[in-house]
């Protein structure tokens, strides 16, 4: 997988500035002594869930995607990952005592976990498939104006255009920390090729006080940022 240049290391001091966001980037194939690594700092119920997964290979990247969640939450906490003690709201979102708001998403061999302060925060990152890019999918999750955009799109623009929205999508209800609880169709993102990503209309809502950007995960990955408020700085970090 060809890789972004956007991808710096971490400066030894991690703090935020008013609006910034900090998003960083691991590849969920590691070494076995990385995986152990994570796999001791989990809390029993992390490590219930990973016993869930039948595959290896799912139940791995669980624990990888954890552990790089606690590994990097302590170096902005100053403690010992295994410290970390995570409560839960009502649709299974973590968060802790502080002002620091995070969010993490996974998908085949990446995942990404955005970082700011003070406001709510949401990522995706998706695999892009371009079996699972169909017109008839579109229809069942997108909006009716996002249907419509991405019917308008060449043949070739509506694989790309498909997975723009639906991480922006995603990124946003991870974000509003509902989860599926808030129906995909009753709001609408931009997807088109060349439009900024942007939060058009939301239902109960003011759009205009989400911001989103997209976020270069690497080729055959498409991935999103939404966050309460404007953004003013996006920091880009792989260990």
């Amino acid at each position: 997988m060809s890789q972004s240049s956007i991808w710096l290391p971490p400066p030894e001091s991690l703090s935020l500035e008013t609006g910034e966001v900090h998003v960083w980037r691991i590849e969920l194939e590691q070494p076995g002594s990385v995986l152990e690594k994570f796999r001791s700092t989990l809390g029993m119920d992390e490590l219930e869930r990973a016993s869930r997964f039948h595959f290896d290979k799912h139940r791995n990247s669980f624990v990888i995607a954890r552990g790089f969640l606690r590994h990097v939450l302590s170096r902005y906490f100053d403690t010992e990952p295994d410290a970390l003690r995570f409560s839960y709201s009502e649709y299974g979102k973590p968060a802790l005592d502080g002002t620091l708001y995070f969010n993490l998403s996974h998908s085949h061999r990446v995942a990404l976990l955005a970082i700011t302060e003070d406001r709510q925060i949401g990522v995706d990152v998706e695999h892009i498939r371009a079996d699972f890019a169909t017109e008839e999918i579109a229809r069942r999750f997108f909006s009716h104006l996002e249907v419509e955009s991405f019917n308008s799109l060449r043949t070739e623009e509506q694989v790309a255009a498909f997975f723009r929205c639906w991480t922006r999508k995603e990124a946003f209800i991870k974000a509003t920390g509902k989860g599926l609880s808030q129906p995909l169709d009753k709001f609408d993102v931009t997807l088109a090729p060349g439009v900024t990503a942007a939060l058009l209309r939301v239902d109960e809502d003011d759009a205009s006080r989400w911001s989103m950007s997209d976020i270069d995960a690497g080729s055959d990955y498409a991935g999103a940022l939404v966050v309460e408020g404007s953004i003013s700085k996006i920091g880009y970090f792989q260990d």
